[in-house]
């Protein structure tokens, strides 16, 4: 199971009334590696700057390395954050997360960050059943 729903949250999501803060509190507590990597690469890049945040290494374990991959393969749980934050998200291998700005200024370096000679170039044998 990717999230713990609450009954209530349940609930409202029958009726038809859930709204986006409700589902990211849910992904918040549900996933919180995968929140907290999140989180600090949005920080990192409003401090920093730059044309994205990124993060490289590997998750600690297989349960923080779930985490990510079910935060990232969902288009519902990607969708809410990304609208959270503010940014884009991509993702590649089994941890390499990163955020973009809004901007259609950064479109270019997303486009390189999700090509497929980018995903090529980002294996390594180290993750190959990541």
């Amino acid at each position: 199971m990717s999230l713990d729903v609450s009954p209530a949250l349940l609930e409202k999501a029958e009726r038809g009334e859930v709204d986006d803060a409700e589902f990211v509190d849910c992904v918040r507590t549900s996933l919180p590696f995968a929140w907290e990597m999140i989180s600090a690469l949005v920080a990192r890049l409003k401090v920093d700057g730059g044309p994205f945040a990124d993060n490289q290494t590997p998750p600690p374990d297989e349960h923080a390395r779930g985490e990510l991959l079910r935060v990232l393969a969902s288009d519902a749980m990607r969708g809410a954050l990304q609208r959270h934050f503010g940014v884009r998200l991509a993702f590649q291998n089994c941890h390499r997360v990163a955020v973009f700005p809004l901007d259609p200024s950064a479109d270019e370096t997303l486009a390189r960050f999700t090509s497929v000679r980018s995903q090529l170039l980002n294996q390594s044998p180290e993750l190959r059943d990541c």
